[in-house]
């Protein structure tokens, strides 16, 4: 589905003037439940300025209408009287605007120690920074280290939740790969051992010498026995007598 042009700034508008559900914010403008939550909540997008979609014609007043009267629907754009070209995706590192760049490392700081499963040109890529600073930052050699405080990135609006959450599943998936291909290497399995491993047999004399034991203590206290062996002992007396 088309986005709107300013995502987060329609996102502020419609959560500040209508009652859509975050999940119906969020899948309109392409961003992550989490971060419309942040915004509703002031924690993200501060000092963006609304934008009505109305206005500029990506939605119809009917839609919102439409929408507010069930959470399970979903907003549809307004199709466009203009065609326009569709926009690349632009190569190499991510532009920060100037306001935000004292920021970065306090954010590096956050996914060195909340993440620590991603790569350094990953966290290059997220919050738009060089490899020299993140291992500043990791040795804690930067300038201004004794200032830096770990914040989430999404939150001072250097990446989205929807990035963060590609760069660490896609982290796990090559941190799960290598496991495997060392385990490999190594010559060990995974799995489990089977049963007749890991449980051991009994002894086979165990097995035998108990009931043989039990048939001894059996006879040794056989009431006939006892009885046979006391007049025994009886007969023998009176004939000593």
């Amino acid at each position: 589905m088309a986005q709107p042009l300013m995502p987060k700034a329609t996102a502020v508008w419609l959560v500040e003037n209508t009652a859509l559900t975050f999940e119906q914010v969020a899948d309109f403008c392409g961003l992550h439940v989490l971060e419309v939550k942040g915004i509703a909540d002031g924690d993200v997008a501060q000092g963006i300025k609304g934008m009505d979609p109305v206005a500029s014609g990506q939605l119809t007043r009917a839609e919102i209408e439409r929408c507010q009267q069930d959470a399970d629907l979903r907003l549809q754009v307004s199709e466009s009287k203009y065609k326009l070209p569709p926009i690349a995706p632009r190569k190499g590192p991510r532009y920060t605007p100037v306001s935000r760049r004292q920021d970065r490392p306090d954010a590096i700081a956050w996914l060195l120690r909340n993440h620590p499963e991603l790569t350094d040109a990953q966290v290059s890529k997220l919050v738009g920074t060089t490899k020299p600073t993140i291992q500043s930052v990791r040795d804690r050699s930067h300038w201004n280290s004794q200032n830096i405080k770990p914040v989430d990135p999404v939150t001072l609006g250097l990446c989205t939740q929807i990035e963060l959450d590609a760069a660490v599943q896609k982290a796990a998936r090559k941190a799960e790969r290598e496991r495997k291909k060392a385990a490999k290497a190594d010559g060990t399995s995974e799995t489990l051992l089977p049963a007749s491993e890991t449980t051991a047999p009994e002894p086979a004399h165990a097995t035998i010498a108990e009931p043989e034991k039990a048939e001894e203590e059996k006879k040794s206290y056989d009431a006939d026995s006892v009885f046979a062996k006391l007049k025994d002992v009886k007969i023998e007396e009176e004939s000593g007598d």
